[in-house]
């Protein structure tokens, strides 16, 4: 059996309300129907408003959720780890509006991120156990949950014999490379390089703890580093309790990326591209998939969902899976 497996940052998919309130009463209209008071949403208790750093979050714009669902319709993969969605309603109703209820096993838990973003599994297979690592410390900060959002570990089931194990997946979105203005950039990078180490070295740890080494798992997600990054390098080593293989080297891509200056990588191993004013753009492979010593045998091939736009297609992430013959 082919089995297909993804990743995919879907870039804020929040809903589209921007607010939850209590109203005890409604106010009347005058005979024509028009609203002749208005309401002040001012009582903390009654009120919730979405913010981050003083600015409203908004719900995704319903033409780019197409454009989302688009491509992950076009993938059609069996189980999709996906980054940055707000909540398990607003995933539902993404799941149902826009792609059909094509994916009956959805998985997500409230992380740790203050920007209310989120890390999920959308599975066609039956899912099993579903655990959360967001609590997590790291030793050197014993004190401190050490992942951002979370370390979501799902159990898949044999769609066969539903009974079986299939694979475990381990969705990630580690310390992103963004460095808020008011820090010194120098040291604002050194912290996050720290923070995504950290981070990777616990995700090492977890797995190694909660696998065997012949066992079925996927480490997948958006790292925000590259595969080679020194704040990764405890992901490519090779021990007695874990061995991983990165398998987006060498990518099948769905379509020529645009051109650029300088063009973009000619292995089509990269899912991010950045592009700072004045500078060259830098292509990189953010979103990653590892394959357990199991797995990798049993590799069958690796793709990337090529944007249209230099931009990106709904989200500034491009699609990443791997088949595999189980």
């Amino acid at each position: 059996m082919h089995v297909a497996v993804g990743t995919f940052n879907l870039n804020n998919l929040f809903s589209r309300f921007n607010f939850r309130a209590e109203i005890s009463a409604v106010h009347p209209v005058d005979d024509e129907e028009r609203l002749t008071s208005s309401y002040v949403f001012d009582d903390p208790k009654r009120v919730r408003i979405r913010t981050y750093k003083g600015k409203l979050v908004k719900g995704i714009d319903p033409e780019e959720q197409k454009v989302l669902a688009r491509r992950i319709g076009e993938m059609d993969l069996d189980v999709l780890a996906v980054q940055e969605v707000e909540d398990i309603d607003t995933l539902r109703f993404f799941v149902a509006q826009h792609l059909g209820g094509a994916y009956l096993y959805l998985s997500l838990i409230e992380g740790n991120d203050p920007r209310l973003i989120d890390v999920a599994v959308l599975s066609k297979f039956p899912v099993g156990a579903v655990t959360s690592w967001q609590h997590a410390v790291h030793p050197d900060v014993p004190g401190k949950r050490v992942f951002s959002r979370d370390l979501l570990e799902v159990q898949v089931l044999d769609p066969r014999d539903p009974e079986k194990h299939l694979l475990t997946v381990f969705n990630n979105h580690l310390k992103s490379q963004f460095v808020d203005r008011a820090t010194d950039p120098e040291e604002g990078k050194r912290l996050a390089d720290e923070l995504r180490t950290r981070q990777a070295d616990t995700i090492v740890r977890i797995v190694g703890e909660r696998t065997r080494l012949d066992g079925r798992y996927i480490v997948l997600g958006d790292m925000n580093d590259s595969p080679d990054a020194p704040t990764l390098a405890k992901l490519a080593e090779r021990t007695d309790e874990l061995s991983l293989t990165e398998a987006l080297a060498h990518p099948e891509e769905t379509r020529e990326p645009k051109p650029d200056n300088p063009p973009p990588p000619a292995s089509g191993a990269w899912t991010h591209r950045f592009k700072e004013s004045g500078q060259p753009a830098k292509y990189e492979l953010f979103d990653q998939i590892w394959l357990s010593k199991s797995l990798t045998a049993r590799h069958e091939s690796s793709h990337i969902g090529r944007r249209t736009n230099h931009g990106g297609d709904g989200s500034d992430h491009d699609p990443a899976w791997v088949v595999l013959d189980l």
